[in-house]
């Protein structure tokens, strides 16, 4: 029987030295039809309140130094990850935000008033580092969660932090944003691991994410604090994709003789019928095809760990599966479905995954909590929002805190918050599944809606979390140019905590949750007809037109008569006499 899958934290995360200031890993797990995980993830250390940094970047340090940033979290995410397919989310979902742009930061300040200026600071100084649109993370898209997130670094206990979070659910993630992050590692991209990261492979997945994650870290002692940055990039290939390319930019079906068909469709009659079976084996394929390139060698600011090599890629494959290496590579195993391989200097890395068949799939792990939200309702005028939150454990309850972050002119109604169960609470626990609620409500084009709640499922339940809204009429000026698309919602950020945080109906922030996100919403507005101002624009100047020509004519002109203008009445007698006389009507010339 093959191995439950591994997550990418519980390898790469050993796999690095905590005295080394910079390592680099990759983790390759398959997944079912024929998708393949690949998580990159960079760690680079630097130097708490130092001007020299070595290896860690100055440009981003400077960006903290300037706005007083103690802790920095920046995500790029874009597609959809499939959690019934594919399990959780890697690095339990703290590396992936929400689609779109999401940032959150600890900024040292005196005052609210200090801090969102510094906050200002820092959106303006990322959003030219990273050419995103972080600029347009104003007031309106602010929040200050209290109980999703909490710091992962080490800070003073004297220093006053104030918790800032924004995102921009509609913000395009392409090359642009790639370039940047590339170019805050040491080695940009050229050689090691990240020689992988093509702009056309990454932005071709199914499911992409990339962060950055800046924190301070001390010992135990409270000594030899030094500053650390993470930068981590998840992707899921599509494998048959990826080869169907290869042939040109458009991929081209398969011929007939290439088809599995489903010999069990009894209708099916005729030879040339076919219903073709998709992923019925586990095709062959190089890190060549699916990045393009193969690894360019290994960083060579990678140290390494007592003068042995450390190893940088691991492949998490069912064992039953042949894998191949490039020559002069030895594969270690960790178990009989993780193969490690430590990357040499000055030569390239590449592998081969074998063809299987039929396909061999990993066994999946349950995620601690299923979550879908939809909109509810009809009408321009009011709608609702259902939040369906499914528990698969059978044994026990999940402990999570549901975080909304609403635009202004979506206007909910608190009293309608409703939290359901499909099954009647168990006698040992709360009646009701809603522990503890913050609500900030908005101020019209000041500041969006944040709606905070701790809630508790039981084994084998699912929650419905509903309530209602309106929705506000904007000005004319406030609607995007395709406003009849729809206005993005940011998706809702969902912390599981872990059992040991939730005591007698307190909260607490011992360990750090795992988080994910439901997909963002497209909210319909009352959408004025933008052809009328056009008709209204084009007749009125119309109007105007005619009428400051005609009050014009009016006043400058002035009409006098043909012979009384000199050199020309005379001259236009004559034509007029010709004109006759051709005609035949016109009398004989007069003679002198």
């Amino acid at each position: 029987m093959s191995e439950a899958p591994v997550d990418p934290s519980t390898i790469i995360s050993h796999s690095h030295s905590s005295t080394s200031d910079y390592s680099e890993s990759l983790f390759l797990r398959t997944l079912p039809n024929n998708a393949l995980l690949a998580s990159f993830q960079f760690r680079t250390n630097g130097t708490i309140d130092s001007s020299h940094m070595s290896l860690f970047p100055q440009s981003l340090n400077q960006v903290l130094k300037a706005s007083h940033t103690k802790e920095l979290h920046l995500k790029f995410t874009l597609g959809r990850w499939k959690a019934r397919e594919y399990g959780p989310e890697p690095w339990e979902g703290r590396t992936a935000g929400g689609t779109g742009v999401e940032l959150w930061a600890w900024v040292d300040a005196e005052d609210d008033a200090q801090a969102e200026q510094r906050w200002k600071t820092l959106t303006n100084a990322l959003s030219g580092l990273f050419c995103a649109s972080l600029n347009f993370i104003d007031s309106t898209r602010t929040i200050r969660p209290i109980l999703t997130f909490h710091p992962t670094g080490t800070h003073d206990p004297t220093s006053n932090l104030h918790l800032l979070h924004g995102s921009l659910p509609r913000e395009p993630v392409c090359t642009e944003n790639l370039t940047p992050f590339l170019k805050l590692l040491p080695c940009k991209g050229k050689v090691g691991v990240s020689s992988l990261l093509d702009g056309h492979k990454l932005f071709d997945a199914a499911w992409q994410a990339m962060s950055i994650d800046v924190r301070p870290l001390c010992d135990s002692d409270g000594t030899n604090c030094k500053l650390q940055m993470e930068q981590t990039v998840d992707m899921v290939i599509d494998v048959e994709r990826s080869l169907l390319k290869q042939n040109g930019p458009i991929p081209k079906p398969k011929e007939r003789h290439q088809l599995v068909c489903d010999g069990s469709k009894e209708y099916l009659t005729t030879d040339d019928a076919c219903l073709p079976l998709d992923n019925v084996k586990d095709q062959q394929f190089t890190l060549t095809d699916v990045f393009g390139r193969g690894i360019r060698g290994s960083c060579p600011l990678d140290e390494m760990e007592n003068g042995e090599a450390r190893e940088q890629v691991c492949l998490n494959v069912p064992e039953q599966r042949g894998v191949y290496l490039s020559e002069g590579y030895q594969e270690q195993k960790l178990s009989k479905s993780l193969r490690c391989y430590a990357l040499k200097e000055n030569q390239d890395f590449d592998l081969i995954l074998t063809e299987q068949s039929p396909s061999i799939k990993l066994p999946s792990t349950e995620p601690l909590l299923y979550a879908e939200r939809s909109f509810t309702g009809h009408g321009q005028e009011r709608g609702g929002v259902q939040a369906v939150l499914r528990n698969p454990s059978l044994t026990s309850p999940v402990n999570f805190v549901y975080l909304e972050s609403l635009p202004w002119f979506m206007k909910p109604y608190l009293h309608t918050l409703r939290a359901n169960l499909d099954k009647p609470a168990p006698t040992n626990s709360s009646s009701s599944p809603i522990l503890e609620t913050h609500y900030r409500p908005f101020l019209d084009r000041k500041r969006g809606t944040q709606l905070e709640i701790a809630l508790q499922v039981p084994a084998n339940t699912t929650l419905t979390l509903t309530y209602e809204f309106d929705k506000a009429i904007l000005r004319y000026t406030e609607y995007p140019p395709d406003a009849n698309r729809g206005f993005d919602i940011a998706p809702a950020i969902i912390a599981i905590l872990p059992p040991s945080s939730l005591s007698d109906g307190a909260l607490g922030a011992t360990q750090q949750p795992t988080y994910l996100r439901t997909t963002s919403l497209l909210l319909p507005l009352p959408t004025p007809d933008f052809s009328m101002p056009y008709n209204v624009i084009i007749l009125t100047s119309t109007v105007m037109a005619l009428a400051f020509g005609s009050i014009l004519n009016l006043l400058i002109r002035r009409f006098v008569g043909a012979d009384e203008v000199p050199g020309v009445g005379s001259g236009l007698k004559e034509k007029v006499r010709g004109k006759l006389r051709r005609l035949g009507l016109g009398g004989k010339k007069k003679e002198e």
